[in-house]
Protein backbone atom coordinates (compact mmCIF):
# COMPACT_ATOMS: atom_id res chain seq x y z
CA UNK A 1 0.00 0.00 0.00
CA UNK A 2 1.36 3.42 -0.94
CA UNK A 3 2.19 5.81 1.87
CA UNK A 4 -0.25 8.65 2.46
CA UNK A 5 1.54 11.94 3.10
CA UNK A 6 0.35 14.40 5.75
CA UNK A 7 0.10 18.05 4.70
CA UNK A 8 -0.08 21.36 6.57
CA UNK A 9 -1.21 24.42 4.62
CA UNK A 10 -0.49 27.97 5.78
CA UNK A 11 -2.50 30.70 4.07
CA UNK A 12 -6.06 29.97 3.00
CA UNK A 13 -6.77 32.58 0.36
CA UNK A 14 -7.60 31.58 -3.19
CA UNK A 15 -4.31 29.78 -3.81
CA UNK A 16 -4.31 28.07 -0.44
CA UNK A 17 -7.79 26.72 -1.01
CA UNK A 18 -6.81 25.51 -4.49
CA UNK A 19 -3.97 23.58 -2.90
CA UNK A 20 -6.11 22.21 -0.07
CA UNK A 21 -8.81 20.95 -2.43
CA UNK A 22 -6.29 19.32 -4.76
CA UNK A 23 -4.37 17.64 -1.95
CA UNK A 24 -7.62 16.27 -0.52
CA UNK A 25 -8.71 14.96 -3.92
CA UNK A 26 -5.43 13.09 -4.37
CA UNK A 27 -5.35 9.76 -2.59
CA UNK A 28 -1.66 10.15 -1.72
CA UNK A 29 -2.25 13.13 0.57
CA UNK A 30 -4.17 14.07 3.70
CA UNK A 31 -4.57 17.71 4.73
CA UNK A 32 -3.88 17.27 8.44
CA UNK A 33 -3.62 20.88 9.56
CA UNK A 34 -4.29 24.42 8.36
CA UNK A 35 -3.33 27.92 9.42
CA UNK A 36 -4.40 31.45 8.54
CA UNK A 37 -4.11 34.77 10.33
CA UNK A 38 -7.80 35.44 9.55
CA UNK A 39 -9.91 33.43 12.05
CA UNK A 40 -13.09 33.55 9.95
CA UNK A 41 -11.30 32.24 6.87
CA UNK A 42 -9.62 29.59 9.02
CA UNK A 43 -12.92 28.37 10.48
CA UNK A 44 -14.57 28.24 7.05
CA UNK A 45 -11.75 26.14 5.63
CA UNK A 46 -11.75 23.81 8.65
CA UNK A 47 -15.49 23.24 8.26
CA UNK A 48 -15.17 22.60 4.53
CA UNK A 49 -12.40 20.02 4.92
CA UNK A 50 -13.44 18.60 8.27
CA UNK A 51 -10.16 19.38 10.04
CA UNK A 52 -9.49 19.45 13.77
CA UNK A 53 -5.95 20.86 13.77
CA UNK A 54 -6.10 24.54 12.92
CA UNK A 55 -4.70 27.80 14.21
CA UNK A 56 -3.57 31.30 13.45
CA UNK A 57 0.05 30.40 14.31
CA UNK A 58 1.52 28.38 11.43
CA UNK A 59 4.55 27.36 13.49
CA UNK A 60 2.37 25.92 16.25
CA UNK A 61 0.17 23.98 13.80
CA UNK A 62 3.16 22.59 11.92
CA UNK A 63 4.91 21.50 15.11
CA UNK A 64 1.75 19.74 16.31
CA UNK A 65 1.07 17.90 13.05
CA UNK A 66 4.72 17.19 12.06
CA UNK A 67 3.75 16.97 8.37
CA UNK A 68 5.49 15.24 5.51
CA UNK A 69 4.73 18.28 3.37
CA UNK A 70 4.45 21.91 4.43
CA UNK A 71 2.71 24.16 1.91
CA UNK A 72 2.47 27.92 2.34
CA UNK A 73 0.42 30.31 0.22
CA UNK A 74 1.08 33.51 2.12
CA UNK A 75 2.06 37.01 1.07
CA UNK A 76 5.52 37.37 -0.45
CA UNK A 77 7.18 39.22 2.45
CA UNK A 78 7.43 36.18 4.77
CA UNK A 79 9.26 33.63 2.63
CA UNK A 80 12.28 32.84 4.80
CA UNK A 81 10.26 32.61 8.03
CA UNK A 82 7.82 30.18 6.43
CA UNK A 83 10.59 28.03 4.97
CA UNK A 84 12.13 27.89 8.43
CA UNK A 85 8.81 26.74 9.92
CA UNK A 86 8.59 23.96 7.34
CA UNK A 87 12.14 22.79 8.02
CA UNK A 88 11.74 22.85 11.80
CA UNK A 89 8.45 20.91 11.59
CA UNK A 90 10.34 18.00 10.08
CA UNK A 91 8.64 18.23 6.70
CA UNK A 92 10.45 16.43 3.88
CA UNK A 93 9.03 18.72 1.20
CA UNK A 94 8.04 22.40 1.22
CA UNK A 95 5.75 23.83 -1.47
CA UNK A 96 5.71 27.62 -1.73
CA UNK A 97 4.19 30.33 -3.87
CA UNK A 98 6.22 32.49 -6.21
CA UNK A 99 8.27 34.63 -6.20
CA UNK A 100 11.10 33.04 -4.23
CA UNK A 101 11.54 36.35 -2.36
CA UNK A 102 11.18 40.10 -2.82
CA UNK A 103 14.91 40.82 -2.49
CA UNK A 104 18.18 38.92 -2.59
CA UNK A 105 18.66 39.82 1.08
CA UNK A 106 15.85 37.37 1.77
CA UNK A 107 16.42 35.17 -1.28
CA UNK A 108 19.97 34.35 -0.22
CA UNK A 109 18.64 33.38 3.21
CA UNK A 110 15.94 31.17 1.69
CA UNK A 111 18.59 29.45 -0.44
CA UNK A 112 20.84 28.97 2.61
CA UNK A 113 17.99 27.38 4.55
CA UNK A 114 17.09 25.07 1.68
CA UNK A 115 20.64 23.96 0.95
CA UNK A 116 21.67 23.48 4.58
CA UNK A 117 18.55 21.49 5.49
CA UNK A 118 18.42 19.13 2.51
CA UNK A 119 14.63 19.53 2.44
CA UNK A 120 13.00 19.28 -0.99
CA UNK A 121 11.43 22.59 -2.00
CA UNK A 122 9.36 23.62 -4.98
CA UNK A 123 7.82 26.86 -6.24
CA UNK A 124 4.35 26.94 -7.81
CA UNK A 125 4.99 27.66 -11.47
CA UNK A 126 2.12 25.34 -12.27
CA UNK A 127 1.09 26.91 -15.59
CA UNK A 128 3.60 24.57 -17.25
CA UNK A 129 1.00 21.80 -16.80
CA UNK A 130 -1.43 23.53 -19.16
CA UNK A 131 -1.85 21.56 -22.36
CA UNK A 132 -1.24 24.69 -24.43
CA UNK A 133 2.07 25.34 -22.64
CA UNK A 134 3.09 21.74 -23.15
CA UNK A 135 2.07 21.76 -26.81
CA UNK A 136 4.55 24.59 -27.46
CA UNK A 137 7.26 22.70 -25.57
CA UNK A 138 6.66 19.63 -27.73
CA UNK A 139 7.03 21.69 -30.92
CA UNK A 140 10.30 23.21 -29.67
CA UNK A 141 11.68 19.86 -28.49
CA UNK A 142 10.86 18.25 -31.86
CA UNK A 143 13.38 20.51 -33.59
CA UNK A 144 10.75 21.91 -35.95
CA UNK A 145 11.84 25.49 -35.20
CA UNK A 146 15.42 24.83 -36.23
CA UNK A 147 18.06 26.62 -34.19
CA UNK A 148 16.38 28.58 -31.41
CA UNK A 149 17.76 32.12 -31.23
CA UNK A 150 15.13 33.99 -29.15
CA UNK A 151 12.76 33.24 -26.29
CA UNK A 152 10.30 35.85 -25.06
CA UNK A 153 7.60 36.54 -22.54
CA UNK A 154 5.15 39.39 -21.96
CA UNK A 155 2.42 40.09 -19.41
CA UNK A 156 0.37 43.17 -18.62
CA UNK A 157 0.28 42.27 -14.92
CA UNK A 158 3.05 43.69 -12.75
CA UNK A 159 6.43 42.19 -12.06
CA UNK A 160 6.15 40.44 -8.69
CA UNK A 161 2.94 38.77 -9.82
CA UNK A 162 3.95 37.75 -13.33
CA UNK A 163 7.61 37.89 -14.31
CA UNK A 164 8.57 34.83 -12.26
CA UNK A 165 6.20 32.80 -14.44
CA UNK A 166 7.43 34.32 -17.68
CA UNK A 167 11.10 33.66 -16.93
CA UNK A 168 10.42 30.11 -15.74
CA UNK A 169 8.73 29.13 -19.01
CA UNK A 170 11.24 31.02 -21.16
CA UNK A 171 13.99 28.99 -19.47
CA UNK A 172 11.98 25.81 -20.01
CA UNK A 173 11.55 26.58 -23.72
CA UNK A 174 15.31 27.23 -23.89
CA UNK A 175 16.30 23.88 -22.43
CA UNK A 176 17.00 25.28 -18.93
CA UNK A 177 20.14 27.04 -20.23
CA UNK A 178 22.12 29.16 -17.77
CA UNK A 179 21.90 32.95 -18.03
CA UNK A 180 25.14 34.92 -18.33
CA UNK A 181 23.91 38.49 -17.97
CA UNK A 182 20.83 40.69 -17.85
CA UNK A 183 20.02 44.29 -18.72
CA UNK A 184 16.76 46.02 -17.83
CA UNK A 185 14.84 49.29 -17.60
CA UNK A 186 11.75 50.30 -15.65
CA UNK A 187 9.17 53.08 -15.33
CA UNK A 188 6.37 54.06 -12.96
CA UNK A 189 6.24 54.06 -9.16
CA UNK A 190 2.57 53.29 -8.48
CA UNK A 191 2.94 49.56 -7.86
CA UNK A 192 5.95 49.99 -5.60
CA UNK A 193 3.36 50.44 -2.82
CA UNK A 194 1.54 47.21 -3.74
CA UNK A 195 1.64 44.03 -1.66
CA UNK A 196 3.64 42.65 -4.60
CA UNK A 197 5.91 45.73 -4.92
CA UNK A 198 6.96 46.35 -8.51
CA UNK A 199 7.68 49.09 -10.99
CA UNK A 200 4.64 49.78 -13.15
CA UNK A 201 6.58 48.58 -16.18
CA UNK A 202 9.82 46.65 -16.51
CA UNK A 203 11.50 45.15 -19.54
CA UNK A 204 14.83 43.58 -20.23
CA UNK A 205 17.15 41.31 -22.12
CA UNK A 206 18.69 38.04 -20.99
CA UNK A 207 21.81 36.58 -22.58
CA UNK A 208 21.82 32.80 -22.18
CA UNK A 209 24.99 30.71 -22.22
CA UNK A 210 23.82 28.81 -25.30
CA UNK A 211 23.67 32.04 -27.30
CA UNK A 212 19.89 32.44 -27.12
CA UNK A 213 18.57 35.92 -26.33
CA UNK A 214 15.65 36.35 -23.94
CA UNK A 215 13.30 39.33 -24.12
CA UNK A 216 10.81 39.91 -21.29
CA UNK A 217 8.29 42.68 -20.46
CA UNK A 218 5.88 43.07 -17.57
CA UNK A 219 3.36 45.75 -16.72
CA UNK A 220 1.78 48.88 -18.12
CA UNK A 221 3.97 49.14 -21.21
CA UNK A 222 3.96 45.47 -22.15
CA UNK A 223 2.25 44.76 -25.49
CA UNK A 224 -1.40 43.82 -25.64
CA UNK A 225 -2.42 40.25 -26.36
CA UNK A 226 -5.65 41.09 -28.22
CA UNK A 227 -6.58 37.43 -28.67
CA UNK A 228 -7.17 37.21 -24.90
CA UNK A 229 -10.04 39.07 -23.20
CA UNK A 230 -9.31 38.48 -19.50
CA UNK A 231 -6.73 41.09 -18.47
CA UNK A 232 -4.70 38.94 -16.06
CA UNK A 233 -4.25 36.26 -18.74
CA UNK A 234 -2.84 38.57 -21.42
CA UNK A 235 0.47 36.72 -21.30
CA UNK A 236 2.51 35.50 -24.25
CA UNK A 237 5.52 33.15 -24.01
CA UNK A 238 7.32 31.64 -26.95
CA UNK A 239 10.42 30.82 -28.95
CA UNK A 240 11.70 31.84 -32.36
CA UNK A 241 14.10 29.76 -34.42
CA UNK A 242 15.64 29.68 -37.86
CA UNK A 243 12.68 27.67 -39.19
CA UNK A 244 9.71 29.22 -37.40
CA UNK A 245 8.15 30.15 -34.08
CA UNK A 246 5.84 28.69 -31.44
CA UNK A 247 4.04 30.54 -28.65
CA UNK A 248 1.47 30.09 -25.93
CA UNK A 249 -1.12 32.62 -24.77
CA UNK A 250 -2.06 32.02 -21.14
CA UNK A 251 -5.72 32.73 -21.86
CA UNK A 252 -5.89 31.90 -25.54
CA UNK A 253 -4.35 28.64 -26.73
CA UNK A 254 -1.17 28.16 -28.73
CA UNK A 255 0.18 28.35 -32.27
CA UNK A 256 3.24 27.45 -34.28
CA UNK A 257 4.49 28.19 -37.78
CA UNK A 258 7.41 26.27 -39.30
CA UNK A 259 8.71 25.59 -42.79
CA UNK A 260 6.58 22.44 -42.75
CA UNK A 261 3.28 24.18 -42.00
CA UNK A 262 1.28 25.79 -39.23
CA UNK A 263 -0.58 24.43 -36.22
CA UNK A 264 -2.67 25.82 -33.39
CA UNK A 265 -4.77 24.61 -30.51
CA UNK A 266 -6.99 25.62 -27.63
CA UNK A 267 -6.04 26.05 -24.02
CA UNK A 268 -6.53 28.41 -21.12
CA UNK A 269 -5.16 28.75 -17.60
CA UNK A 270 -7.29 26.38 -15.53
CA UNK A 271 -6.43 25.47 -11.92
CA UNK A 272 -8.76 22.46 -12.06
CA UNK A 273 -6.60 20.98 -14.83
CA UNK A 274 -3.16 22.32 -13.89
CA UNK A 275 -3.12 21.62 -10.14
CA UNK A 276 -3.69 17.82 -10.06
CA UNK A 277 -0.50 16.87 -11.98
CA UNK A 278 1.46 19.53 -10.09
CA UNK A 279 0.39 17.94 -6.79
CA UNK A 280 0.79 14.35 -8.00
CA UNK A 281 4.43 15.01 -8.86
CA UNK A 282 4.96 16.09 -5.26
CA UNK A 283 4.01 12.57 -4.20
CA UNK A 284 6.29 11.15 -6.89
CA UNK A 285 9.26 13.19 -5.59
CA UNK A 286 8.55 12.17 -2.00
CA UNK A 287 8.44 8.54 -3.14
CA UNK A 288 11.61 8.71 -5.22
CA UNK A 289 14.47 11.23 -4.91
CA UNK A 290 15.22 10.73 -8.59
CA UNK A 291 11.81 12.01 -9.70
CA UNK A 292 12.70 15.67 -9.20
CA UNK A 293 9.69 17.94 -9.45
CA UNK A 294 9.77 20.20 -12.56
CA UNK A 295 8.97 23.19 -10.31
CA UNK A 296 11.95 22.51 -8.04
CA UNK A 297 13.58 25.31 -6.07
CA UNK A 298 16.90 25.17 -7.92
CA UNK A 299 15.17 26.01 -11.21
CA UNK A 300 12.98 28.70 -9.67
CA UNK A 301 15.98 30.28 -7.98
CA UNK A 302 17.72 30.78 -11.32
CA UNK A 303 14.67 32.66 -12.54
CA UNK A 304 14.62 34.67 -9.31
CA UNK A 305 18.23 35.73 -9.90
CA UNK A 306 17.35 36.90 -13.40
CA UNK A 307 14.51 39.01 -12.00
CA UNK A 308 16.74 40.52 -9.31
CA UNK A 309 19.48 41.21 -11.86
CA UNK A 310 16.98 43.13 -13.98
CA UNK A 311 16.18 45.34 -11.00
CA UNK A 312 19.87 45.91 -10.30
CA UNK A 313 20.32 46.88 -13.95
CA UNK A 314 17.51 49.42 -13.64
CA UNK A 315 19.26 50.96 -10.64
CA UNK A 316 22.79 50.74 -11.99
CA UNK A 317 22.11 51.57 -15.66
CA UNK A 318 24.08 48.70 -17.15
CA UNK A 319 24.52 44.98 -17.60
CA UNK A 320 24.51 42.70 -14.57
CA UNK A 321 26.45 39.44 -14.59
CA UNK A 322 25.01 36.18 -13.26
CA UNK A 323 25.09 34.44 -10.90
CA UNK A 324 24.66 37.16 -8.28
CA UNK A 325 27.38 36.95 -5.62
CA UNK A 326 26.18 39.42 -2.99
CA UNK A 327 22.85 40.19 -1.35
CA UNK A 328 21.04 43.51 -1.71
CA UNK A 329 17.67 45.15 -1.13
CA UNK A 330 16.43 45.49 -4.70
CA UNK A 331 13.16 47.13 -3.66
CA UNK A 332 15.06 50.02 -2.11
CA UNK A 333 17.08 50.23 -5.31
CA UNK A 334 13.86 50.63 -7.28
CA UNK A 335 12.46 53.25 -4.93
CA UNK A 336 15.66 55.24 -5.22
CA UNK A 337 16.09 54.99 -8.99
CA UNK A 338 12.70 54.89 -10.76
CA UNK A 339 11.67 58.46 -11.67
CA UNK A 340 8.48 59.91 -10.22
CA UNK A 341 6.71 60.18 -13.58
CA UNK A 342 3.50 58.56 -14.76
CA UNK A 343 4.06 55.44 -16.75
CA UNK A 344 3.10 55.42 -20.43
CA UNK A 345 0.58 52.74 -21.38
CA UNK A 346 0.59 50.23 -24.20
CA UNK A 347 -3.22 50.08 -24.28
CA UNK A 348 -6.16 51.90 -22.72
CA UNK A 349 -7.22 48.87 -20.66
CA UNK A 350 -4.07 49.23 -18.54
CA UNK A 351 -5.23 52.60 -17.19
CA UNK A 352 -7.47 50.89 -14.62
CA UNK A 353 -4.44 49.37 -12.88
CA UNK A 354 -1.68 51.87 -13.53
CA UNK A 355 -3.17 55.38 -13.63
Amino acid sequence: MEKKYRVVIAGLGKRGMHHAATFQANGRFEVAGISDINPARLDAAAAKFGLAVKGTDANQVAREVQPDLFCFCTMADVRSSMVKIGIESGARLIAMEKPVALTTEEGFEVRRLVESSGVKVLVSHQHRYGEHYQAVQRVIASGALGRIHTVYGTATGWMMHMISHLIEYMRWYNGEAEANWVMGQAAGRGKLADAHPSPDYIGGFIQFANGVRGVVECGAGAPDVPEVDYWWRKCRVGAQGTDGFAEVLTGGGWRAVTKNGSWSGDGCMNYDLDMPPYVQQMADWLDDDGKIHPCNFASAYKGFEIMMAMIRSVAGCGQVALPLVSAANELEMLRASVPDRKVLLSMAANAKEYL
